[in-house]
């Protein structure tokens, strides 16, 4: 049985993930600004703008449950707006949130993986974005931390590869998620998605759990620094 950390864990695709990992038979914290009704794991809350905090989690995750074996970096914020109305402060909370956060977790998470009693090793995955291939207007602070998600994922692959930790990335489509409320005309955007898709049908968060229960596994243990796309076929790379 293995630590595993997700961040974001409130959200649909996180409490998926939560859900999945916990099956999977894990110790699971789980962080979120409101961490409630997540059955089967440590609801920690915490704000992962705050670099203390984010550490706190990380000690009290390994006080309570053990070193981190498993980190899943999920959460994210999503603000829409044109580019050129666009605040710096704002970029600044998206790259907080979307980015820095993720290094942080990424390099605390290691920290615990290469000084674990039991053997070096553990798995790290990467929660981008379709829109990273995309170029989605109003929304260039998220597609540019989503971007850098996968940019991440291959720098750590590499150089955290000696230590047997393997570094991933799951870049989700258009899943149903609260997310989805910044677009107006919720038909129309359902429409969309599906002209897009090859298979016709929207996907469920349990698919993405599935990928991430996947790469966080023993049968992934050879797969490293690599980007999977669970999007119904929408970008095929």
């Amino acid at each position: 049985m293995t630590t595993a950390l997700v961040t974001g864990a409130a959200g649909a695709l996180g409490r998926a993930i939560v859900r999945r990992l916990t099956a999977d038979g894990h110790r699971v914290a789980a962080l979120d600004v409101e961490a409630k009704g997540l059955d089967g794991a440590l609801p920690l809350e915490t704000d992962l703008r705050d670099p203390a905090a984010v550490e706190a989690a990380f000690a009290e995750t390994r006080a309570r449950l053990g070193p981190v074996g498993i980190l899943v970096n999920n959460a994210a914020v999503y603000p829409a707006r044109p580019f050129l109305e666009v605040p710096l402060a704002e970029y600044d909370d998206v790259h907080a949130v979307n980015q820095r956060a993720y290094w942080l977790a990424a390099q605390l998470a290691a920290q615990q993986m290469s000084t674990q009693t039991s053997g070096r090793g553990g798995a790290i995955v990467n929660v981008a974005s379709i829109t990273m291939h995309g170029g989605w207007s109003d929304l260039a602070a998220y597609v540019a931390t989503k971007g850098a998600a996968a940019a991440l994922t291959r720098a750590l692959a590499r150089e955290l590869g000696p230590e047997e930790i393997r570094v991933n990335c799951v870049s989700p489509g258009a899943f149903p998620t609260a997310a989805e409320t910044i677009h107006p005309d919720p038909e129309a955007y359902d429409r969309m998605v599906l002209e897009r898709q090859a298979l016709q049908r929207r996907g469920k968060p349990e698919e993405l759990a599935a990928v991430v229960s996947f790469l966080t596994g023993p049968d992934a243990s050879f797969v490293t620094g690599q980007t999977i796309e669970v999007n119904g076929g929408w970008v095929m790379a």
